[in-house]
């Protein structure tokens, strides 16, 4: 069976909910990044692209359910060109990237562009149809940035808690308390705002046409011990969560260009890695912090590696708390995570952030030197995905 190899990887960068692409329709920040990855690639011709995969998590606008096909035609590729969306919550674009990486892998594609997008101030509020016209109660909106709506009452009330509160009960098991997860997200932060300076994120950004925001929206340069310890608990009035230590809603777009070995010739470029594992796990909802643990085990295994092989990781930050559990969890060296900033500094907007993951974990490796590598990412609703990649610039 042929192999899968990353050939480049941008995006937006991410802004604050309510921020500078406040503005955005999400499926126009999802045509910059389509659009963007194939500029770059001036040789190839766009026809040649056999699909294209796009995660989002929401759906319900401006998305208009197919966000794939929509960022296509806005970004004038031939109306030849297909696309899919699919919605695995945050892990939406990994999940983009695994699909299309097997596409190739079977021999049904040669060149795909893989991605997600996600305008969360942009979501919309819903609101049930009433079951007979003109219906005497109130009836509610729904906010659908984030979390749990329309919810299931067959749903076990354990299972349907806030991701916040859900994390709680996490730091709990785990032990990860208050002044670990303020450290952990200062250094978040610490690290994003080194990255940018140092011009690491440069060329993995692209900007998105008549906005002014040259970096991620979110990073707290200059943030304190003093001034993370100054936060309110945002779950629980005695929680270890606040809002300096989880991601923050935010709106964004990120796509990578994925092909076969044959795809350098149609491409004019040589590969940065291979896809080598993958990985997926389900858990009880509420432990949905800790499902990469295995995720990424199963991606390692089918990689032929183990953690004693890795030399980076770029783990989605959910929270600080979930973060620092599936570090433990793993017995790797934290400093091989998220060594140029996580999500808790750069933003996650929920379907764009797996495929920023890959393009910075390609990055990482390329520029240190090391061969292997672990993208991973927690998923609300008990979920769980990872993917092993081997560089090919050291």
């Amino acid at each position: 069976m042929p192999s899968a190899y990353l050939y480049d990887a941008v995006r937006t960068p991410f802004a604050r909910y309510g921020g500078a692409l406040s503005h955005v329709r999400p499926d126009d920040l999802a045509a910059t990044v389509v659009g963007g990855i194939l500029e770059r690639s001036p040789a190839l011709d766009p026809a040649s692209v056999d699909d294209v995969v796009l995660g989002n998590a929401n759906g319900a606008g401006e998305e208009n359910r197919n966000v794939a096909r929509m960022a296509s035609l806005l970004a004038g590729l031939p109306v030849s060109v297909t696309g899919t969306t699919v919605n695995r919550l945050c892990g939406s674009s990994l999940d983009a990237a695994i699909l299309a990486s097997r596409q190739i892998e079977v021999g049904d594609a040669k060149v795909l562009v893989a991605g997600g997008v996600e305008s969360m101030t942009r979501a919309p509020y819903v609101m049930l149809k009433p079951d007979r016209a003109f219906p005497a109660r109130d009836q509610h909106l729904v906010n659908t940035s984030l979390g749990w709506r329309l919810v299931n009452p067959a749903m076990p009330a354990a299972w349907t808690v806030s991701l916040g509160e859900a994390t709680e009960q996490l730091a709990a098991r785990h032990g990860v308390g208050r002044e670990q997860q303020d450290e952990y997200a200062l250094r978040s932060h610490e690290l994003a705002a080194a990255a940018w300076r140092d011009g690491f994120y440069d060329g993995l950004v692209v900007q998105h046409p008549g906005v002014a925001l040259d970096r991620d929206e979110s990073i707290r340069e200059g943030s304190t011990p003093a001034t993370m310890g100054r936060l309110s608990p945002a779950f629980r009035p005695d929680g270890t969560i606040t809002a300096g230590s989880a991601s923050p809603l935010s709106d964004g777009a990120s796509a990578v260009l994925l092909g076969s070995s044959d795809a350098a010739e149609l491409l004019g470029r040589e590969p940065l890695a291979r896809i080598a594992g993958r990985g997926a796990c389900g858990v009880d909802p509420v432990d949905f912090g800790i499902a990469p643990v295995e995720a990424a085990s199963r991606a390692l295994s089918r990689a032929g590696i183990t953690w004693s092989d890795v030399d980076a990781v770029e783990l989605n930050e959910a929270f600080a708390a979930q973060t620092l559990a599936c570090v433990a969890a793993w017995g790797i060296d934290p400093e091989i995570v998220n060594d140029r900033g996580g999500a808790i500094a750069l933003g996650h907007p929920l379907g764009a952030s797996g495929t920023r993951l890959l393009g910075t974990l390609a990055e990482r490796l390329r520029r240190t030197g090391g061969r292997w590598g672990v993208a991973a990412i927690c998923i609300g609703v008990g979920q769980g995905l990872a993917m092993v990649i081997e560089s090919l610039r050291r």
